[in-house]
């Protein structure tokens, strides 16, 4: 066989084994990201109380994350994964036992901190079983499992919470909770040689420093607007699709995940050949189409055609993000990284919720949507700035060679 043309394997049993495990993680919390803040409310929280529901999650995954990105350094994955996933399904089995607001809103911050936790070790994992040859098609097929859980889950919670009692649905999110469990304990995980090596007090910790890894913090930045643009979505679909009377919003879900599941593995292949510029200007486009589509929409049919494009564009942007934050980072500081990533994720829809929530007092639901699109497009121009920037400093380098 010609050397060149070989392939590293990709679709080993332990990379499938944590691809499900962590989809099953994904959808047990995604199903509370929409029902919680009226069940909050339900319990007698104020206003600015189930504001907080957000709020303290998003700082509680934020400070830890540059913790566990530290430990990644020198521990190994295995003991971090399932810890992660045992404390998540812990937490959630927790939020039914009591009504008092603060003892709650204490759980939503360790909620967080568990969260950061585990998709910071999780998306580390999968780093390391990948193939380098091939790490945008493998973090592509992972970031798909964050992607569809993501889609699905808050439109099962939302089904669940209008139509069982709380308990239930808290039930069906610690059985996924506990099925991530079972698949993740059985995944034979792999540590690099470099971290093995490394030992605690070879790793000096500082927060800020592992809070953001410089080698990556644009393409974290990208995402953060991404995710700030995406953030209104999360929030306000369920009241747009009241607003309009659009009874079937499922659908827009349902296309999102088929679409992102079809196109993400070709997103991916063209990322390890061409690099991740050329999908994310692309993408980003996409879904601020995919975006004005929703806002116009007075018909199922436009929810599909929103959904489909949605699919394409933000199902794919959000891996090839990913992958192009792990593709700037050495290999002994991508568990900074990743936390990096993931932070990058849970501020941007934290803050658009806050945001977008203020604005929402003022202007109708789908003026939220057609505002927020303008942050795909802001990630698609400082996207296309930094790949120009980057030529012209290359063209310099040659030139400054040249003449030496």
């Amino acid at each position: 066989m010609n050397q060149s043309s070989y392939k590293e394997p990709l679709w080993t049993r332990s990379f499938l084994l944590l691809i499900i495990g962590n989809l099953f993680i994904f959808m047990s919390f995604q199903m509370l990201i929409p029902t919680l803040p009226p069940y909050f409310k339900d319990m007698g929280a104020s206003p600015l109380e189930v504001g907080l529901v957000t709020t303290l999650f998003s700082i509680g995954a934020i400070i830890s994350r540059p913790y566990i990105g530290s430990m990644l350094a020198y521990k190994e994955r295995k003991m971090l994964v399932v810890l992660g996933a045992v404390s998540l399904l812990l937490i959630t089995l927790v939020y039914p036992v009591t009504s008092i607001i603060f003892f709650l809103l204490a759980m939503r911050f360790v909620h967080g901190i568990v969260w950061g936790v585990s998709t910071t070790v999780n998306g580390t994992a999968a780093v390391d079983i990948v193939p380098d040859s091939r790490l945008g098609e493998g973090m592509g097929y992972f970031g798909l499992s964050m992607t569809v859980g993501m889609i699905i889950a808050p439109s099962l919670g939302i089904f669940l919470y209008q139509n069982a009692p709380f308990p239930v649905m808290i039930a069906v999110s610690a059985g996924l909770g506990l099925l991530a469990i079972g698949f993740l304990s059985i995944v034979s995980y792999r540590t690099p040689d470099a971290v093995l090596k490394t030992k605690k007090e070879d790793v000096p910790f500082s927060f800020f420093a592992s809070l953001i890894e410089k080698a990556a913090w644009y393409p974290a930045f990208i995402t953060l607007l991404a995710t700030f643009g995406y953030g209104t979505v999360v929030t306000f679909i369920i009241i747009f699709s009241e607003e309009r009377g659009l009874d079937q919003i499922f659908l827009f879900y349902l296309c999102n995940a088929i679409v992102a599941t079809l196109i993400r593995p070709i997103a991916g292949k063209y990322f390890d050949r061409h690099g991740p510029k050329r999908i994310i200007i692309i993408c980003s486009f996409l879904t601020f189409i995919a975006m004005w589509i929703l806002s116009l929409a007075t018909s199922i049919v436009f929810v599909v055609i929103s959904g489909i494009m949605f699919g394409a564009g933000f199902g794919s942007l959000i891996p090839t993000l990913q992958s192009w934050v792990l593709s700037e980072t050495p290999q002994h500081r991508r568990g900074a990284a990743n936390g990096m990533f993931y932070s990058a994720i849970d501020l941007g829809i934290g803050l658009s919720g806050l945001v977008f929530g203020i604005i929402a007092q003022f202007t109708e639901t789908a003026h939220l949507f057609q505002l927020s699109s303008i942050f795909f497009l802001l990630a698609a121009v400082l996207t296309l700035a930094e790949a120009k920037l980057r030529k012209e400093k290359k063209q310099w380098s040659n030139a400054e060679a040249l003449n030496r």
